[in-house]
């Protein structure tokens, strides 16, 4: 007997009960900065360090990161929902009004973001209507005194911590 496939707005929402952090996956594709908004982020392991995100595969950008082999995951401040915005949309210019550097790594790092983890594309693996991919760890910063930014029920959200 097979299981009723689940509902995919039910699915949405229920897992939207989930808040999450929000992240900017970026590289360079020889000169041009690309990347995408992923709030699909985690640690995965310490030795070696690792982390994971999950991708779609209709993706654009994606495939162009790939091919570069090396990305960084730039995780926003809570400040930064314009970023989210301009690197969440399909196509165009997306990084025409953000601003960013290259890391020591060759990486595009956004200007005030509250981590930085730059990595080494190191495996992908297909999920679904997703790729879930593995980096290596090759360099990592954060700044203090700021808050990250969150998506909560489809809305951005900000918390804030006692010291």
């Amino acid at each position: 007997m097979t299981e009723p496939r689940t509902d995919e707005a039910v699915f949405r929402d229920v897992l939207g009960h989930f808040a999450s952090g929000i992240t900017v996956v970026a590289a360079l594709d020889g000169e041009e900065p690309v990347g995408f908004a992923c709030q699909s982020f985690a640690s995965l392991s310490l030795d070696p360090p690792l982390v994971m995100l999950s991708v779609g595969r209709s993706s654009t950008s994606w495939p162009r990161i790939e091919r570069v082999g090396r990305f960084c995951v730039n995780i926003l401040a809570a400040d930064q929902q314009e970023i989210c915005a301009a690197l969440g949309a399909r196509g165009g210019r997306k990084f025409a009004s953000v601003p960013w550097h290259t890391s020591p790594h060759g990486t595009v790092v956004i200007d005030g973001a509250l981590a930085t983890v730059d990595c080494r594309l190191a495996n992908v693996h297909e999920a679904g209507d997703h790729h879930i991919v593995t980096g290596e760890v090759t360099g990592l910063a954060a700044r203090e005194n700021a808050g990250p930014l969150l998506y909560y029920r489809s809305r951005y959200a900000t918390a804030t911590f006692a010291s």
